[in-house]
């Protein structure tokens, strides 16, 4: 563990954060900044599941991106860290 600590979007706290980038560009990049090793170990179970589901194998292209899009939402978005009393407004198209 090199010992450098993250405050996690996912859970809200400082924690330690992952060794090295797990994904590549950009996002793996805001990943390796805002992440801990545990939010990661949470997702990488969510990833399973959703490869699973999608009958998809994580080397195929269309797995990388639908993965990718999941993992944005996943940590940051509108899903990833809200106050316990919001109320998501239904889409309207």
């Amino acid at each position: 563990m090199s010992g450098r600590t993250v405050f996690c979007v996912k859970l809200q706290k400082e924690l330690p954060g992952l060794d090295a980038p797990t994904w590549p560009g950009e996002l793996g990049q805001r990943v390796f900044e805002n992440v801990s090793a545990e939010a990661w170990r949470q997702w990488e179970e969510r990833m399973k599941m959703i490869l699973n589901e999608y009958r998809l194998m994580p080397w195929q292209p269309q797995a990388q991106e639908l993965v990718a899009k999941q993992m944005e939402d996943f940590f940051f978005g509108q899903g990833s860290a809200l106050p316990p009393d919001f109320v998501p407004h239904p889409h309207s198209h």
